[in-house]
Formats: C-alpha cells, structure tokens, sequence
C-alpha cells in the first residue's frame, strides 16, 4: 500500500553528532587525574518498576513542555562555536573504575533542553550534577553568569575499547529528542535510531518525543552495560531499558513501556532514521564527482509469512509513504550493503563503513505494517528516510503498549539464510524514450556459478502493478560474477507503479524479493 501526502511541517535534520563527536577514541587513562569529577547528589531508590511508575503517573497528568530557558549565550551558538565545546577526558565517569566510561554533551546550538543523568548502583540513583569545569569552552568566552544559569546536559556517550585495548572508542551516544547511535567494530557513525515517533510524515506535522531523564547503571563486567531512560512527549510517557553489549556488531536490547496521554493514530515502534541522497539505481538532477552518496541504500524485510523483501531507497521528487502490511514480522532495518570504498569515492565521509541496524522483535507484534518514509533532499547532510513499525490499531488514551527488541548496529543482519541477496540495482533510459531499464544484480552460494553449471535454468518473475513489461532476461555476468536480470518498463497513469523480481529455479525461489516502487 503506498500513499503520497504533503511534506512534515519539520523534517527530521540530520543528527548533528557525526561532527560533534571529535573524540572518538580517546587513550585509556590506569587512574584517575580528577581536576572536577562529576559530583553525585545523594541518592534515591531505583529500580525499573519504579520507572515505570513514574512514567504512568506522568501520563495521567496534563503534559507540560520541557523549559526553554537555555541563556542565549548557549542558545545562540552556531555549528562551529558548539563544537569547540568538549568534555574533558580525564573527569570520564567511572574512568579507571569500569571497563565503560562515560563522558557528556553541553546544552547549546540545536540542543536546547537538558535531560537528567543519573548513576545507579545498588538499587539507588545518584544524580550527575552539572558543573562548567568539567568542560573545555575552546575559544568561546561564556561568562559565570550565563554557565551558573544550565541545570542539566544536552545528552551523553558511552566509550569502551572496542577496537584497541589502548583506545575508548565512542561506543552510543544518545544526544536530542529520543535519538541515538552505537558502533561496531571498525565503524562510522552512520544512521540513528529512535525511541518512539509519532506522526512522522503527517500533514499535521511530526511530534517528537523526548528523553529526559537517563539512568546509567555502574557496568558490572565488560559485557554490558545497561542505560533506563524517562520518555516524555504530548501524547504520551514511557519508560525504556537499553542493555548495551559491545563486539564485531554491537547489540541493543531495548524494552519499552509506554503510557497514553492522547489518543495516537499514528505510533512508530523501534524507528531507525538515515540518510540517501543519490546511487545509481537514483542520480536524478545530481551533479557530483562520488558513486553514490547514503548512510543506507535499502530496506530489508523477513516478514512473518518467511519472504525476504529488499527495497532499494530513493530520493524522491516528493514525499512517499510506503506501508508493508504483515503479522508478527521476523526482522527489518536499513542496511549499507556497498562495502567498498570504490563504491562512494569519499576519503572523507567513508560511507562505505557506516553501519547497518536490523530490528530483531523479540515476540509477537501481531497486525501492522513496516513504513518507510522517503522525505526529498538536496543535501547530504538532511536526514530523510525514516522506517517503523506501525501496529494496526491506534494507542487509545490511557492505554499500555509493551514492546521489546533487538537491535543490532552490523554490517550484515545476523539470521542465517540461504537466498541470495540483490547487490545493485541500476535504473537508465530504455530502448525507447518512454522506456525505462531496470538492471538488477544478483549473488549468493544459492546461485550457479554461471550458465554452464548445468541444472535447471535460472529464470526471473518479474512483475508490475501497472504498465507494460519488456525483454526480460537473466543471465551470468562474467565481468562481475554475479547474475544479472534486465527489463524495460513503458509507465502508465501517474500513481506509482510496485515492481518486483526475484530469481527462480523451477518453482523454487532462491534469491530475496526485489520490490521497487517507480514514480516518473
């Protein structure tokens, strides 16, 4: 189902902490050099139960929004001034104390509202205070006057030593609205993901819920460390248990509570949101010297009747809405498939290492549709795709939702399978001028290794919501290794037209669905 409706109010922006995070790795300090270490308030009584209390407590009462008191000396920071802003190393939250440390982000710039931050440790939180010393301003002159006025951070990260022993490599951060990011092995931070989203790509405009309280429990070992979260929004309240464990490909157990204030129609779980500005299969109207230039080229899709979908992301030329409507999905999430640096030409940006996140639901999430939003860009540095799970029916006023997941920042998703995958897709002028052709490469161990393997043949079903199909062909390509179908396309009408095409051997499927949605 596909539905085209006017732009949000306000597009999600690109999260701002790619070129924020400046200390991605820092050396690993044997003892503390304490000049200001974060000072503990006296502790309370902790535990997630009571969390989530709070957050239905919170929920039966009207909403009032976070203050906007930030003093303009902070507020009115541009980009550059912000980033000359660091935390110092050394004040690190348990630095010498745990494998994990944790450092955090000034209020300023985009980021206008604190959040609270909390150490938990037996059973008890202990508020982290803000204080100016633990920051260097760079070459900003910020008074006593306007510093004495912040009463919280902008957010926080998380490093660990994931690479080198010797280094703490920045592991999450979690920094505006309910955003976050995490790294595995030899990444870049790539593509975000979401606490919750509400609305997003309604005419009304998109309501953004946010985190405001954080409590980060003392890491027990070097496997995990968990991170509980206050979410508070117009609509509703929640309460969220992030359990962080490190490695090759870097896990987020997430379990979420939420509470209804307001009836919500249109409720996202676990989004992801990311960045396509052009590849090959979409250049329309770019002039620019790289191959391609995205955070993710596609969403992939294990649905609950066991078909693996993959659609190649676009940059439209208005916004779209896509709705795969399915029961108890098995997994989804936007993928970096192009590993190669040839295959974006950026020794800067090194797209080619930006992570992949797959969404893991962890029991049944019952009727409702995996939507993908393809917002309009013509910078790299927006963020305009945005995927979620949207259950079937509305969250009621008063209501409970409960939900729990997986979530894995990768570089390929972690369910064994045996079909083969689309590794391009290639879209140019056909034969004719009302044509257009369709080029999609095919590789897996499920293929032959080209036409003289013998066996049955390998054929494409290619299929089209509307207009004419043209000289469908399958064959091996040689130069590549890879199997390659083409077809033209003559459109009809003006609505979008769903395309698909996956590779078969007599009646058996052996590659995943290729689903591509054509606009003119």
């Amino acid at each position: 189902m596909t539905e085209n409706s006017p732009p949000p109010a306000d597009p999600a922006r690109r999260y701002a902490l790619q070129g924020l995070a400046t200390l991605l790795a820092v050396p690993v300090l044997g003892a503390r050099c304490a000049v200001a270490a974060p000072l503990l308030a006296d502790g309370r009584p902790f535990s997630v139960e009571r969390l989530r209390r709070r957050a239905a407590e919170l929920a039966q009462r009207p909403y009032q929004a976070p203050p906007d008191d930030l003093p303009p000396a902070l507020a009115d920071l541009d980009y550059d001034a912000y980033r000359e802003i660091r935390y110092r190393p050394p004040e690190a939250l348990w630095l010498g104390e745990a494998p994990f440390t944790a450092q955090f982000f000034h209020p300023g710039f985009y980021y206008q509202q604190t959040v609270r931050v909390f150490e938990v440790h037996d059973e008890r939180a202990h508020e982290i205070r803000y204080a100016p010393a633990l920051f260097d301003y760079g070459k900003n002159r910020l008074g006593s006057s306007a510093l004495g006025q912040v009463r919280g951070f902008a957010g926080f990260r998380i490093h660990y030593a994931l690479n080198d022993a010797n280094y703490l490599d920045e592991l999450v951060a979690f920094l505006g609205a309910s955003y976050f990011r995490a790294l595995g092995q030899r990444m870049r931070y790539g593509l975000s993901a979401r606490g919750l989203a509400i609305d997003t790509a309604s005419p009304d405009g998109e309501e953004f819920p946010q985190f405001t309280e954080f409590y980060l429990e003392r890491p027990a070992d070097a496997n995990s460390l968990v991170i509980h979260a206050l979410l508070n929004s117009r609509r509703c309240a929640g309460a969220y248990t992030f359990t962080v464990r490190p490695g090759e490909t870097t896990v987020t157990d997430v379990e979420l509570a939420l509470f209804v204030r307001e009836r919500i129609e249109l409720v996202g779980i676990a989004p992801l949101t990311s960045m396509f500005f052009f590849a090959a299969n979409d250049r329309v109207g770019v002039d620019d010297y790289r191959a391609e230039v995205h955070d993710s080229d596609g969403l992939l899709i294990w649905n609950g009747a066991d078909e693996w979908l993959w659609r190649p992301l676009v940059n439209p030329l208005r916004l779209r809405v896509s709705a795969f409507v399915d029961r108890n999905p098995k997994g989804f999430g936007l993928m970096q498939r192009k590993r190669r640096y040839e295959d974006y030409l950026d020794p800067e940006s090194r797209y080619e290492q930006r992570p992949s996140a797959w969404i893991e639901p962890v029991g049944d999430w019952g009727a409702g549709a995996v939507t993908l939003v393809e917002i309009p860009t013509d910078r790299e540095v927006n963020d305009n795709i945005v995927v979620f799970w949207k259950p079937a029916t509305a969250l009621d006023a008063g209501a409970e939702f409960h939900a729990t997941y997986r979530l894995h920042w990768c570089s390929e998703p972690p369910p064994p399978r045996t079909l083969a995958r689309v590794v391009d897709t290639r879209i140019g002028l056909g034969s004719a001028e009302d044509r257009r052709r369709f080029v999609i490469e095919f590789a897996g161990d499920a293929l032959p290794g080209s036409e003289k393997s013998g066996g049955a043949p390998l054929e494409a079903n290619v299929s089209t919501s509307r207009g004419r199909l043209h000289g469908v062909v399958t064959h091996f390509n040689p130069a590549s290794g890879r199997w390659r179908t083409f077809f033209e396309l003559t459109p009809e009408g003006e609505e979008p037209i769903e395309l698909r095409c996956e590779l078969m051997i007599g009646k058996r499927t052996v590659t995943e669905a290729w689903c591509y949605q054509w606009t003119g």
